[in-house]
């Protein structure tokens, strides 16, 4: 395993229930800002290993990029169980919802 893909996992661990981070926000996190398409192959092919919280990383708009009509609506009633609210586009309020990781001082 990279350190990065250690890093996105870490990253994805640590989304507090009733928040959301986005792909590029994890990516930033793990230190490589603009590797949000690989920290879409890691959820895809990791979550289930590393019982990651996919639901709660939506995309850069704060919606759901599941285009999968069954998986967007289990994130959707997945997050909505956890309190986070939608609007009637369907778009999560990220200056509500979204988690900011604190940043590890070296």
């Amino acid at each position: 395993m990279t350190p990065f893909t250690k890093q996105v996992i870490e990253v994805i661990q640590s989304i507090p229930e009733g928040k959301v981070m986005t792909y590029g926000g994890v990516a930033r996190a793990a230190g490589s800002p603009r590797a949000a398409r690989q920290v879409v192959r890691i959820l895809h092919s990791m979550s289930r290993k590393y019982k990651l919280p996919w639901h709660r990383v939506v995309n850069a708009k704060g919606m759901i990029a599941l285009t999968e009509d069954e998986a967007g609506t289990m994130q959707r009633l997945y997050l909505e169980d956890e309190g986070i609210l939608f609007d009637i586009k369907g778009v999560i309020n990220l200056e509500q919802f979204q988690y900011q990781p604190v940043e590890i001082q070296d």
